[in-house]
């Protein structure tokens, strides 16, 4: 049974785990992975007994304006409805808010956001700009 935890204070084999299972280049940072989670407004994560199998991190100013930054599941529990959980309960969280944003770093993944609510703005491109950790 998946158990459901608001925590942010990860080991940083759990994160390297987490995120290296999806092929997210983030994953070779653990270190950084863990102060980066330490100092996130939100997180939520997902169980399966000892073994961090998903996560849910919220970026926001406290008020107004919120973005997930990342969502992600690992394969083998993918397909269980762990990440619509991990959607709606940071949802939850900041239904007061006036935006909550989210840039899907894939396309295919833009239909599981519009099941949520979320909308295909009108204006806007994303846009990035890569630190000197990518080199």
């Amino acid at each position: 049974m998946i158990e459901y935890k608001r925590l942010k204070d990860f080991t940083e084999e759990q994160l390297e785990d987490l995120f290296l299972s999806v092929n997210w280049f983030s994953g070779k940072f653990p270190a950084k992975l863990r102060i980066a989670f330490l100092n996130s407004s939100k997180v939520v994560s997902a169980w399966d007994d000892i073994k961090l199998v998903g996560l849910i991190r919220g970026l926001d100013d406290g008020v107004w304006q919120a973005t997930i930054d990342c969502l992600l599941v690992n394969p083998q529990y993918q397909g269980c409805g762990i990440a619509s959980t991990l959607v709606n309960t940071l949802l939850q969280d900041y239904r007061d808010f006036l935006y909550v944003e989210v840039v899907p770093d894939e396309k295919k993944n833009v239909s599981f956001y519009q099941k949520h609510g979320f909308e295909i703005m009108n204006e806007g491109t994303p846009l990035q700009f890569k630190g000197s950790g990518w080199k």
